[in-house]
């Protein structure tokens, strides 16, 4: 089974019986995405809220159905990232459902940038696997993601304060085009 079915088949709970669930160990340290994200970014989002959502989940606490879809979303979205990169484009099947819909990756970025953009407070924003772009808010789990930005404010504040856009540009150098593949199939 690949890393990417791996993370939706742990959220296959049964309707009797609550199994736990848990947020996947980072395949990096948390100086490896530095100067993207911060180690005290990483620290925060990671270590503090990410498993937050699951401790809250497994122990019953607050809205289950948010803290699965926390959880869920946050697997997605730190299983993608990767060292900095000078230039990291998108290859393979990532690459043609871009230019398919977007003729290209610049402007792929361009159009993903402005629906980022006009979301008004928390949320998340992904290429869905159809290629079309798509918002979540609050938290929902969404079997169509290919790829996850993290658009909640705990993401991108401590490193960027108020300038988003500079959060998203600079994420362009930290994603796994790779696993984006795989994640497609």
């Amino acid at each position: 089974m690949n890393r990417s079915n791996k993370i939706f088949n742990i959220f296959k709970l049964s309707k009797n019986k609550k199994k736990d669930i848990y947020i996947e160990k980072l395949k990096f340290n948390e100086y490896d995405l530095n100067p993207v994200m911060s180690p005290d970014t990483i620290k925060y989002h990671y270590g503090k809220l990410a498993k937050g959502y699951a401790q809250r989940y497994n122990d019953g606490i607050g809205d289950s159905d948010f803290n699965e879809a926390g959880v869920f979303l946050h697997n997605i979205f730190f299983s993608q990232l990767c060292s900095p990169k000078r230039t990291n484009k998108p290859s393979g099947a990532v690459l043609k459902i871009i230019e398919d819909n977007f003729n290209s990756f610049d402007n792929f970025k361009e159009v993903f940038k402005k629906e980022a953009m006009k979301i008004q407070g928390s949320g998340w924003i992904y290429l869905s696997k159809d290629g079309s772009i798509k918002v979540i808010n609050n938290h929902k789990i969404k079997k169509d993601i290919a790829f996850l930005i993290d658009w909640w404010e705990h993401a991108w504040a401590l490193d960027y304060q108020h300038d988003k856009e500079s959060y998203l540009d600079n994420m362009w150098r930290i994603i796994n085009w790779e696993l984006i593949n795989n994640r497609i199939y």
